[in-house]
């Protein structure tokens, strides 16, 4: 499987990433070690969107909070990057894929992510991961 996380990332080249308790969203919550994975710094932190492609080495869920009846699924992983991004990619270029139902990886991409600007993780289709390879 393929998936996409965006967040707050400190060094867009580290050779691998942590990220802990992340929010989970459209099966992301299925994330596990072996996994692709494509890394965006999002823009609501001072990022540029698409950064790199790694291998999940660990996924670890996030216990849930006792007392509370609705919370969104967290993980935590850790990412061994594979390749840099060539091309940006980010909400801008996005933004103008807003047909939600025409089956484009730039919309799957775009409702995903920006439709609801929090940093998550997602999973993503083999055609939006094919999609985003093109720019490594």
């Amino acid at each position: 499987m393929a998936f996409a996380i965006k967040a707050e990332v400190v060094d867009p080249r580290a050779r691998t990433f942590a990220f802990t308790a992340q929010k989970t969203m459209y099966g992301g919550k299925l994330i596990a070690e072996g996994d692709t994975i494509f890394v965006f710094a999002s823009e609501n932190e001072g990022g540029q969107g698409l950064i790199a492609r790694g291998v999940v080495t660990s996924a670890e869920a996030t216990p849930r909070k006792p007392g509370i009846e609705r919370q969104t699924p967290r993980v935590s992983v850790t990412i061994r990057r594979t390749a840099l991004a060539k091309q940006p990619l980010g909400r801008s270029k996005l933004k103008g894929f807003s047909d939600w139902d025409d089956g484009r990886p730039e919309t799957e991409l775009n409702f995903k992510f920006y439709r609801q600007a929090t940093n998550k993780i997602v999973d993503i289709s083999d055609e939006a991961a094919a999609f985003l390879g093109k720019f490594f």
